[in-house]
């Protein structure tokens, strides 16, 4: 059982950074850990993703060039930096986990969910 807790949303103007935290109750390894967000009227979209080791990594392309996923497992956290924001980033954004080593992209792969911390990216 895995418990996750994000930290670090919040207002910021367009081409600011923000830097999301989802801290776990417990050991990340062997968990991939994945970023989704959601905007008001849209589907959930997968943004970025991490193997438990973040030895491999996806993005969307929506944010492939802005956004880094990273984690220390001896903390037991992962971050999302997210650089270069736009107003189309606005979103609740959500970290997950999924047991095992391999990466996924689907939200209904993972097992565990953070509750959600709203990014506003405007003016």
């Amino acid at each position: 059982q895995v418990q996750l807790v994000e930290s670090g949303g919040g207002l910021v103007q367009p081409g600011g950074s923000l830097r999301l935290s989802c801290a776990a109750s417990g050991t990340l390894d062997p968990y991939a850990i994945g970023w989704f967000r959601q905007a008001p009227g849209k589907e959930r979209e997968g943004i970025s993703c991490g193997s438990d080791s973040n030895s491999f990594t996806w993005y969307a392309d929506s944010v492939k060039g802005r956004f880094t996923i990273s984690r220390d497992n001896a903390k037991n956290t992962v971050s999302l930096q997210m650089n270069s924001l736009k107003h189309e980033d606005t979103a609740v954004y959500y970290c997950a986990a999924k047991f095992g080593y391999g990466l996924g992209i689907e939200s209904n792969e993972y097992d565990y969910w953070g509750q959600g911390t709203q990014v506003t990216v405007s003016s």
